[in-house]
């Protein structure tokens, strides 16, 4: 009796169960047609946050939804890509960030003269880099003058800037004489005089030339120390050499302004107590004309410095005081017996580098750096001023002292062998394989890597010209990468009428700046946490491959971006490669400085994760009327 008692209680269970199951499917099928039929108008958009227009359900006569209509509203496919850079809120919104004052349309923020007053004149400190603290730094956009035109495009800029774009009459005032520069209506023109080149800077380099070879392709890379208006390095360029120009911050007024106006590559330097930021072996040739540096006092330290940086067998250059100090020492107003004690003290101090004396002809005097420390390094006396260097850290030169020591070159097996290992003649110097690379002497670089490298830039410079097509017709002179690497955005380019300051980051690794200066280019030691030594507005197109990335975590990547847009022209380029993380923080802060631009896609194609922003600073000037405070 229980058993058939307990089978109907489990009959009558199951009845129950499915009929409240059936009430509830019911129940909800009728709930879910009068929800949405309710919802329908609702756009779409309100969930997805979707930015297209409401779709509605198309109605019969009797306002109703047809049957087909409503999987139509409800289920629309919605292919569009919404997904944004997870950014915190202060990143994504945009800073506007103001003009500075009219008065900083020339403001070199590591060489202020005003900031320069309080530091010691003694062995020229004063001119050295002395850069704001954070709390000094602007947070404003660099004006141009009023009037500003776009520079003359080269080789016209040689010889002629806007009076508008630099408008100091001083030179062309207390430089009548020599020719350095004069002004003819709305322009300067430079004749390419010089203070011992009366006659122009041609005729002075035909003369050097007849002295050493200029033309053989054996010199491409030389520097200026007191280069004025940077006329020497300007007219070599015709002879396949490259000068590294500089001169102090207002020594003379806008000097250095004047030489990248022309489109000569040139910086703000001064030799006082901190190496010049090159490496050793760099330069094939320097010189000196009347650059007023005291050679032979110091115990010979600015020598020795120039020793440093020149490439075994390279040549030095003086001429000015006192070389012909018989014929002009009453010009120099200085005593005989003055000028022959200088002169006789430098004589000393080359043979002590172990330079040989090539010739004195009229006002030029060459000296030649031995092509390896053999035979000097055996006939050295122990009581001697110069001795050689214990330190082999001789391309360190970012904020590092001068010494007087001598860099010793790299060791040889013979008398006739090369230090470091001979380089190619310019033009097969740019794509050989450097010394330094096939010798292991930088570190994670091997020949078959710079080939790799080489091909690389080959790509990405075609595509560069795609991107930029005015980059191939001449709109860009002067140029900067502020990563350099091994220089082979360069070494891509070279083939047009420009020239490229290849930028080696402080203690970025591996350090290459060698390599650059072994394949003909120029360029120099920096840390972008700091301005740049030279004026406002003075590059075309500025190359940023990975620097913020670089740089992120070391200072505030928005003063970088503003001192990108101080020393470019109105109207210039900036090329960014980075990650889509990097270059959409980049935009928003480029967005609020006038900037113009546009991510693009890797010359690999869409998929590649890092991408290129392109960028074009837009065209003003600063207001003639503005309040000066």
């Amino acid at each position: 009796m229980r058993h058939l008692e307990f089978k109907r209680m489990r009959v009558t269970l199951a009845i129950g169960l499915v009929g409240l199951c059936a009430t509830a499917y019911i129940l909800g099928a009728w709930q879910g047609t009068s929800s949405v039929i309710k919802d329908a108008p609702r756009p779409v958009y309100a969930k997805t946050q979707c930015d297209d227009a409401p779709s509605h359900a198309p109605s019969n006569a009797s306002g109703a939804p047809t049957v087909a209509s409503v999987p139509s509203s409800v289920a629309r496919l919605d292919f569009q890509a919404h997904h944004r850079v997870a950014l915190n809120e202060s990143s994504l919104a945009t800073e506007m960030i103001p003009p500075c004052q009219l008065k900083y349309s020339e403001y070199t923020p590591c060489h202020d003269p005003r900031r320069a007053r309080k530091f010691p004149k003694a062995m020229m400190q004063y001119r050295e880099r002395h850069c704001p603290t954070k709390d000094k730094l602007f947070r404003c956009l660099i004006p141009a003058p009023p009037n500003y035109k776009n520079p003359f495009t080269w080789p016209q800029s040689r010889d002629y800037a806007w009076y508008d774009n630099i408008p100091h009459r001083e030179l062309s005032i207390e430089k009548a004489v020599q020719n350095w520069i004069q002004v003819e209506g709305d322009r300067f023109r430079f004749p390419g005089g010089g203070t011992m080149f009366p006659h122009g800077a041609d005729a002075y380099i035909d003369d050097i030339n007849a002295l050493i070879p200029l033309t053989n392709g054996n010199i491409r890379t030389a520097l200026d120390t007191g280069c004025g208006v940077a006329s020497w390095g300007a007219f070599l360029l015709k002879r396949g050499i490259i000068t590294m120009s500089f001169a102090p911050r207002d020594s003379h007024e806008a000097q250095v302004q004047f030489a990248l106006e022309r489109g000569v590559p040139a910086m703000i330097g001064v030799m006082a107590t901190d190496r010049i930021p090159y490496p050793a072996r760099a330069f094939d040739m320097a010189h000196c004309s009347r650059c007023l540096i005291p050679w032979n006092k110091l115990d010979g330290l600015y020598l020795v410095e120039v020793d440093r940086v020149l490439r075994p067998g390279g040549y030095w250059i003086l001429s000015g005081p006192p070389i012909r100090w018989k014929k002009h020492y009453k010009g120099w107003q200085r005593t005989e017996e003055d000028l022959k004690q200088e002169q006789d003290e430098i004589e000393d101090l080359a043979k002590l580098l172990c330079w040989k004396k090539v010739v004195e002809k009229d006002d030029l005097a060459v000296w030649q750096k031995p092509i390896n420390h053999m035979e000097c390094a055996n006939n050295r006396n122990a009581d001697e001023i110069l001795q050689f260097c214990n330190s082999s850290d001789v391309d360190s030169a970012w904020y590092k002292k001068m010494e007087t020591c001598i860099s010793p070159l790299p060791e040889v097996q013979t008398k006739e062998e090369v230090a470091g290992g001979a380089l190619e003649n310019w033009p097969q110097r740019a794509s050989a394989v450097p010394p330094r690379i096939t010798r292991g002497s930088v570190s994670g670089i091997t020949p078959e890597k710079f080939e790799e490298e080489n091909k690389l830039w080959a790509e990405r410079a075609g595509h560069y010209k795609k991107l930029i097509p005015p980059l191939a017709k001449g709109r860009y002179r002067n140029m900067m990468d502020m990563d350099a690497g091994m220089g082979g955005f360069a070494a891509a380019l070279m083939e047009y009428p420009l020239w490229v300051m290849n930028v080696v980051p402080s203690g970025s690794a591996p350090d290459a700046l060698g390599v650059i200066y072994e394949r003909g280019f120029i360029g120099t030691f920096h840390d972008w946490c700091e301005a740049f030594s030279t004026y406002p507005r003075t590059y075309d197109l500025i190359h940023a491959d990975k620097v913020f990335s670089f740089y992120q975590d070391r200072c505030d990547i928005t003063y970088i971006l503003l001192e990108m847009d101080r020393i470019l022209r109105p109207e210039g380029t900036v090329i960014f490669r980075d990650t889509v993380e990097m270059l959409v923080k980049i935009q928003a802060i480029t967005g609020g400085m006038r900037w113009k631009s546009q991510i693009m896609d890797h010359e690999s194609g869409p998929f590649n994760p890092e991408k290129i922003l392109v960028a074009v600073k837009t065209y003003w000037t600063g207001e003639p009327a503005q309040k000066q405070q």
